[in-house]
Order: structure tokens, then C-alpha cells, then sequence
């Protein structure tokens, strides 16, 4: 199955590379000339293609626009020094995609296509990965409901599907984040844990409260107390604090981030004492207050390292010291970019060559 997954190829007659404006790539906006497609149907997936980007068509009674069966990933493709393409730990995305579907009642995408899928769609498309600094071509593999049945039960059939987008970096300055205490993003016992749409439709109006009030993110709270920290509205959330880089267990309500746990490799490789456990509101405002807490950042696809800069709770808010000098995230975010463009040896082997 890896070398030997057949697509059918079909490549676009008017490119629009050249049309591109590559010093200006707004996150999710642009897209690369190709996508793949695969359908699951009869209990397998099949019907592999590339076909040039475009609109699709389908009933209106499809179930995943009534009941929400659909979700999707997103990984990261990046040009080399050496001018090569890599993909970064495709495989640990392809582990969260199931885990994803099983939680949606949908079918298991086996991991080699998963990665073979992408790999030969960025191959495709490797002229549209970009090469200023902070830019890479991100990869949405995502899958969704097609039966055309108003009834409500898991779908007999699905659409795998991945596009690609050159872009530049999601957030362009440290955050300013609100810790929410009244809306929740997940509960225990949902799927908090899968990159399920809904979880994002929901998230949506307490973020644009948050946004009125003049912050960039929400840091989410536990549903039933918020009294323990859970994410960042945009990536998994860490805190350096006595020195100790302390992090939100992931359980079902906190997705399982793959630079999360790239991250804490980094920390464990170069002996920074890790903590995962439940991390409390109070622990985090209290670190504030007495300056134990000295950083607190991001960490995600789309965000890579991302430094907060102030916390806002119940009407205060605190001021972190200057994340540019934040010693352990500037170091991580370094490591990881010069990794990725191929600058620094790959000593875990998580680039995936084209």
C-alpha cells in the first residue's frame, strides 16, 4: 500500500501559480491548484484522484450538513535548504484522523493512505510550496458524511478529501488572551478530543465576545467548574512556571496536538523538568501574580510557537515578562522552524520526504 496507491491523476489546465502574490498569503484564503478526492462506499475507500481544485456537487440532503458528521486535520508541508519538500510527522496526524472518526461513527482511513495521499497531492503541487521564512504550504485532509438520508444514524458513505494552501505565519504578535469562565468548548464525555467541525461551530461566539472585548484568544476552562485550564483557542496551551513547563493532561476534552507532543520531546531532550497534569485556574493566576509564571504560549499546526503576552481573568488582567525574552519558547520555536526548513539535523526523523 505505501509505493503502490493508485491515483488517477488529473492535473489543471490554467495554473494559478503565476497569479499568486506570494509576499502576501493570508491564512486559508489561497488555494494550490489540485486536490485529492476518495470516496467510501460498499465498506471500502476507493475511487483515488487528483483533480484540479474546484466546486463540488452534491445533494442538499447529505446527512453531514444535518447532523454534523465531519471533521478534518491539518498538517504542515515546508520547503528544505536543499530545496526539498518534507511533510512533518504526517503519521502522528494520521493517528489523530481516526481517532477522530471513530468518535464520529465513520470509517478508519488506513495510515498509509492517509500519508500517501498528501504526499503525492504536495507533489503535485511542491511549486506552490512557498519559501520566505514562516511560510509553508498547509495541508486540510478532512472527511464527511454523504448519504443523502434525513434519518439520524452514521452515514453508509463518505468523502475523504485534502486541500492545500501556501501560507504565512497565523498569528503575526504575541496574544492577548482571556481566560473564559463561562462558555465552554467541551465537556467530559464528548468529543472534545476529535478535530470535529462542530467543536469549532461552537467555539465561534465566544470568541467573537472575546474579540469585542479586545482580546486576540480564549484560554478555555473544564465545562463543569472552569476552574481547571484546558486549551488555547487555537492550539494546546503550556506554561513555563518554577522553571517546570507544565501543560493540560489531554483526556477527552483536549485534543491530542502533535506539536504538543513535539514540544515536550524538545523539553525532555534537553532536560527541562515536564509536567502533564490538570492545571488549575488559580495554580496559573496565582503564577501571575507572584511571577513564578514566566511564560505562557501556544503550541499548534497553524500557531507553531505562539508566546502570550497578557492573561485577562475576571475583569484584571497580567502582564507576562516580554516574551522575546522567554528563553524556553524562543528556543523551541527555533529548534522546530530550523528543523523543519532543513537548517538543523532531524535527529527524531519526523520530516517526511516528498
Amino acid at each position: 500500500m505505501t509505493d503502490t496507491l493508485d491515483i488517477k491523476i488529473t492535473k489543471t489546465t490554467a495554473s494559478r501559480l503565476s497569479q499568486t502574490d506570494f509576499s502576501d498569503l493570508p491564512f486559508g484564503k489561497i488555494f494550490s491548484d489540485h486536490m485529492f478526492v476518495a470516496d467510501y462506499e460498499d465498506g471500502e475507500w476507493k475511487n483515488f484522484q487528483i483533480v484540479p481544485f474546484g466546486d463540488l456537487s452534491f445533494s442538499p440532503a447529505i446527512s453531514s450538513l444535518h447532523y454534523g458528521q465531519a471533521f478534518f486535520e491539518g498538517l504542515k508541508a515546508f520547503k528544505q535548504a536543499d530545496g526539498s519538500v518534507v511533510t512533518f510527522r504526517p503519521y502522528k496526524n494520521a493517528e489523530r484522523f481516526n481517532r477522530s472518526a471513530e468518535r464520529m461513527c465513520m470509517p478508519a482511513l488506513p495510515e498509509d493512505i492517509f500519508v500517501k495521499s498528501i504526499a503525492a497531492l504536495v507533489d503535485v503541487d511542491r511549486e506552490w510550496v512557498p519559501t520566505a521564512p514562516q511560510t509553508s504550504l498547509y495541508i486540510r485532509p478532512f472527511m464527511f458524511a454523504t448519504d443523502p438520508y434525513l434519518g439520524v444514524a452514521p452515514s453508509k458513505t463518505y468523502k475523504y478529501m485534502v486541500l492545500t494552501c501556501p501560507v504565512g505565519a497565523y498569528f503575526s504578535k504575541p496574544l492577548k488572551v482571556k481566560i473564559e469562565t463561562k462558555y465552554s468548548r467541551s465537556s467530559e464525555g464528548g468529543f472534545g478530543y476529535a478535530k470535529a467541525a462542530g467543536n469549532y461551530a461552537g467555539s465561534l461566539y465566544p470568541a467573537m465576545e472575546a474579540l469585542k472585548e479586545g482580546f486576540d484568544q480564549l484560554i478555555w476552562t473544564d465545562a463543569k467548574d472552569h476552574a481547571f485550564i484546558e486549551e488555547l483557542g487555537a492550539a494546546n496551551v503550556m506554561f513555563m512556571i518554577n522553571g517546570t513547563l507544565v501543560t493540560p493532561l489531554t483526556r477527552d476534552t483536549i485534543l491530542k496536538g502533535v506539536t504538543r507532543d513535539t514540544v515536550l520531546q524538545l523539553a525532555n531532550k534537553w532536560g527541562i523538568p515536564v509536567e502533564e497534569r490538570r492545571v488549575s485556574v488559580e495554580e496559573v493566576v496565582e503564577g501571575l501574580k507572584s511571577g513564578s509564571l514566566t511564560e505562557a504560549f501556544g503550541v499548534g499546526t497553524a500557531a507553531t510557537v505562539t508566546s502570550i503576552a497578557t492573561i485577562g481573568y475576571e475583569g484584571e488582567l497580567y502582564d507576562l515578562p516580554d516574551p522575546a525574552k522567554a528563553e524556553f519558547s524562543t528556543k523551541a520555536l527555533k529548534s522546530l522552524t530550523d528543523m523543519r526548513y532543513g537548517l538543523v539535523p532531524d535527529d527524531f526523523g519526523w520530516n517526511y520526504k516528498i
